[in-house]
């Protein structure tokens, strides 16, 4: 088996909803976020890849339009928590990269949020 990631930066702010009063993560904040895809793949394609990191310029596009200094919470319909942001990217993008089996969000250098098919 073989194993690629690709990680992608953009900067975002957000409120969660349903926490308890006083919260910090209740207010609007930013963070710094990484988003990290892996793909796997039993053999490689005939240039000796599991995916062309070049075709994932793709998802670097997505991101800068999308995401990137933007508050979440106006452009996601969920709570934008880094768990339901590695769902989301994993379902945006696996219907392009059948080799896509996780992704990884982190807010913080030492945070690490993960959705990984079943």
């Amino acid at each position: 088996m073989f194993f690629i990631s690709k990680k992608f930066n953009f900067s975002a702010s957000h409120v969660l909803n349903g926490l308890k009063e006083g919260h910090p993560c209740a207010r609007m904040h930013g963070h710094n976020y990484a988003v990290t895809l892996c793909f796997r793949a039993d053999c490689l394609n005939k240039t000796g890849f599991v995916v062309d990191y070049r075709d994932l310029d793709c998802v670097k596009k997505f991101i800068d339009h999308t995401l990137d200094h933007r508050h979440l919470n106006d452009i996601l319909d969920f709570n934008p928590t880094a768990e339901n942001i590695a769902k989301y990217m994993y379902e945006n993008f696996k219907p392009v990269f059948a080799q896509l089996y996780r992704v990884e969000v982190s807010e913080t250098p030492s945070t690490n949020a993960v959705y990984e098919e079943a």
